[in-house]
């Protein structure tokens, strides 16, 4: 038999094993078409260290799930990235049309010691982006450990209730609120939470998200 002819044989037999396997015979890529929470951030939002399923993104889109909510959460975290990184994901971020946007960023900037002023422009920008596409923006609050002097802690936790207040942005005060600083809570680094830690993490996240999303008529 040619070899061209047994080439096609075999791909038409898998074609028709995943036809099968796919319920109804419906494309094995059906899309999701439900609204769009994308979580952008770093590693704390990537979920270094804790299995995928237990990141905050995955423990949240659990909690949505179990509380009627019909939207899909895109983890969107890319460990060390800091608000330059970030300025420039927008883009890609905006190509998942997201109906909402979870900010959490600036983290690495502060351990790093970056200018206060480039971070606060950083997140300005970001913030202006996401608004003139129409996405709504829930700001993270990050606080920095006391060793990085009083005035430099003052300068860059107050950015967040300030960009808050200027774009009337939902605020969650401080996005590791209960889990910071807990070494219950935390990997052995200290700094990045457990599986147990994130779901606290979700719990702040909702008492701001939740009021901003739309229940389907029949939980209301």
């Amino acid at each position: 038999m040619p070899l061209r002819r047994i080439c096609l044989l075999i791909t038409f037999a898998i074609v028709t094993v995943f036809w099968h396997l796919t319920p109804g015979g419906a494309s094995p890529s059906t899309p999701d078409t439900r609204p769009r929470i994308v979580a952008f951030g770093d590693s704390l939002t990537a979920g270094i260290g804790v299995p995928a399923e237990e990141s905050y993104p995955a423990q949240l889109q659990r909690s949505l799930d179990a509380l009627g909510y019909s939207y899909r959460v895109v983890n969107a975290g890319v460990s060390g990235d800091t608000t330059a990184g970030g300025l420039r994901r927008v883009p890609w971020i905006l190509t998942n049309k997201p109906d909402v946007v979870i900010l959490e960023l600036g983290a690495n900037d502060g351990l790093r010691g970056l200018s206060v002023d480039q971070t606060r422009h950083n997140l300005r920008e970001i913030i202006q982006r996401l608004q003139e596409a129409g996405v709504g923006v829930v700001l993270a609050g990050m606080k920095l450990p006391p060793n990085y002097g009083q005035d430099y802690l003052a300068r860059f936790e107050g950015i967040y209730p300030s960009l808050a207040k200027e774009y009337r942005l939902p605020l969650i005060p401080f996005f590791l609120e209960g889990v910071g600083g807990s070494s219950s809570l935390n990997q052995a680094d200290g700094i990045h939470p457990t599986a147990k830690g994130y779901a606290l993490v979700v719990e702040q996240v909702l008492k701001i998200l939740g009021p901003l999303l739309k229940l389907p008529e029949s939980q209301k």
